[in-house]
């Protein structure tokens, strides 16, 4: 059964170019990775968004444990304005099948 991630980011503002940054260059990296279904990047002009999709829990375990990720969570660390928030979701089956959840 797959996973939904979806992650919150809050870089420094001073510092939000080169957080985005620092995710657009490991995005192509984690698309390769075992089990990545979707890793999408979002932003708005104070937080990114990573929604992410994995074939199951252990796909992001691994994902989450990986020289990817922790490299970027190092990278990264003291130019957040507030740690990783991670939130695992289930859709909630509301409305038209096809519009109300991602695909």
């Amino acid at each position: 059964m797959s996973v939904t991630v979806i992650a919150t980011i809050t870089p420094r503002p001073e510092r939000f170019d080169a957080v985005r940054e620092a995710f657009e260059q490991v995005v192509p990296l984690v698309h390769e990775e075992p089990g990545c279904e979707l890793y999408a990047l979002y932003a708005s002009k104070t937080v990114l968004v990573m929604v992410e999709r994995w074939a199951d829990a252990a796909a992001l375990n691994a994902h989450g444990g990986g020289a990817t990720f922790t490299g970027l969570a190092a990278r990264v660390q003291d130019d957040l304005a507030a740690p990783f928030d991670v939130q695992v979701v289930r859709p909630v089956p509301a409305g038209d099948p096809a519009k109300g959840r991602l695909a």
